[in-house]
């Protein structure tokens, strides 16, 4: 299992996130940045895959988009479910790999938005994901997904540590209302390419003393652009543009890379 499959991470996932992105939000502008891809691209149907809580699907939809969104994590789905229901939301929501899900309509748009693709450990599950995802898309079907850019400094000092250093990540109020800290141990292999480790959850009394502790693993895929670009078209897709941040820069020195491709004829 993996950090977002567990249903206390799942049920929380909004609550630390927004604490995480308080002060500097790696993934500004997303929400919009999606719903313009929507409006410019999903007129035969949207699909937000690895859509979690629904941060992106619920956007889309309280927008009038058509869109369906999918998960691996029947834990994220639930959640999302709910959240839609209090806004009086109706999508299609269902959990489902990446790898092999299949829907009974085909979309002229596919979202991945934040991390979602780098959950897929091995170049083999990615070209699986992709060509997967290019036979639910329409002729000339747009696909947007996000890698991070590998970056040598970060690289060699997470190889340095392991599984077990942890280093205090925040601390936020959870759905029970009690105070919680999040720690967090990534190391990196540079074989793989997998960062991977673990987060701690450490739930707090009112004297600020822990009374609980959880722990759950983490694992993701760093891919190098030119490795990004032989897969692409390998699946059958082409490069419309690559951005750097969801403002549409291409220049922009961020953590990530957005890429927009399209189905290939």
């Amino acid at each position: 299992m993996d950090l977002h499959d567990y249903k206390d991470v799942a049920e929380n996932y909004d609550a630390y996130l927004s604490v995480m992105y308080s002060e500097h939000d790696n993934y500004e502008g997303f929400r919009d940045f999606y719903l313009d891809l929507a409006r410019e691209y999903g007129n035969k149907g949207t699909i937000d895959i690895a859509c979690g809580t629904g941060a992106v699907l619920l956007h889309l939809a309280q927008a009038g988009i058509d869109v369906d969104g999918t998960d691996l994590s029947e834990a994220m789905c639930d959640v999302a479910h709910k959240k839609a229901i209090s806004m009086g939301l109706s999508p299609r929501i269902f959990a489902a790999n990446m790898t092999d899900f299949q829907s009974d309509r085909k979309y002229s748009l596919a979202i991945i938005a934040r991390s979602g693709f780098m959950h897929l450990l091995t170049p083999e599950l990615q070209r699986k994901a992709l060509n997967n995802i290019r036979e639910n898309l329409t002729d000339g079907g747009v696909l947007t997904l996000n890698t991070f850019a590998p970056y040598p400094i970060y690289q060699a000092e997470q190889m340095k540590t392991t599984e077990d250093d942890y280093s205090f990540r925040l601390e936020y109020t959870n759905i029970e209302g009690q105070r919680e800290r999040i720690y967090d141990a990534i190391t990196y292999d540079p074989k793989t390419q997998l960062m991977y480790g673990n987060w701690k959850f450490e739930t707090l009394d009112e004297n600020g003393h822990t009374i609980a502790k959880r722990i759950r693993p983490l694992k993701m895929r760093q891919t190098y652009k030119q490795e990004m670009l032989y897969l692409i078209e390998l699946c059958g897709f082409e490069v419309i543009d690559i951005y750097g941040d969801y403002h549409k820069n291409k220049d922009a020195a961020g953590s990530s890379l957005i890429w927009l491709l399209k189905k290939a004829r």
